[in-house]
């Protein structure tokens, strides 16, 4: 006679309440928007991790940060667990789209930094198409829109980092309020309006 043997499916069990990888290039603001959700956080009584690789990061080069929502353990996200790639460049969201889980989302901001290497001629700048196709085979969901031009509306488009907060402030376990009141304490008072346009620009976006 034989017997059917039952195999046990071993479930991945999940560490945190929300990771997010959130990738860009220096001087575009990765580790200031880090931070803002890292305090939001906290203000919600949630543990947070977080990582910061800092790369070349006054030079242009590639800045890539880990923060883990509700999470007790390391503040590394693991390959292939992100929810969401929050990417302040295109080409970096492709970079670290290995990141992404099959349920993750990534928010994509498409004006491009064109490093050295393409502005003097050696090498050329991939058309968006090429970027996102990968992407869409990885996550369940992208969502694409020129944040750098939702910034110049805005006011400065140095608050690029902040369109991209207001997006993600969809998708996120953190309340708006908590967001903003993070936001508040992190840039300096004369520049608060325009960054607050900032976000309202980028949560419609989202």
């Amino acid at each position: 006679m034989k017997m059917k043997m039952k195999m046990k499916t071993k479930t991945k069990t999940k560490t945190s309440e929300c990771d997010i990888v959130v990738v860009g290039v220096g001087g575009q603001g990765v580790i200031l928007l880090s931070s803002i959700i890292g305090k939001a956080a906290l203000k919600a009584g949630l543990p947070v991790r977080s990582a910061e690789t800092h790369g070349m990061a006054h030079r242009g080069g590639s800045v890539i940060n880990h923060l883990r929502i509700g999470c007790m353990f390391g503040p590394l996200v693991p390959v292939g667990g992100a929810d969401i790639l929050v990417a302040l460049e295109p080409a970096e969201a492709l970079r670290y789209a290995h990141y992404l889980s099959k349920d993750g989302v990534a928010l994509v901001n498409t004006k491009p930094v064109l490093p050295s290497t393409v502005t003097s001629g050696q090498s050329k700048y991939p058309p968006l198409e090429e970027i996102l196709a990968p992407l869409q085979r990885i996550c369940r969901g992208i969502k694409t829109f020129d944040a750098t031009k939702l910034a110049v509306k805005a006011g400065n488009p140095q608050t690029m980092n902040v369109v991209m907060l207001g997006a993600l402030s969809k998708y996120i376990p953190l309340r708006e309020e908590m967001l903003i009141e993070s936001l508040t304490e992190s840039v300096p008072a004369k520049f608060l309006d325009v960054n607050r346009r900032a976000f309202e620009l980028g949560k419609r976006e989202g």
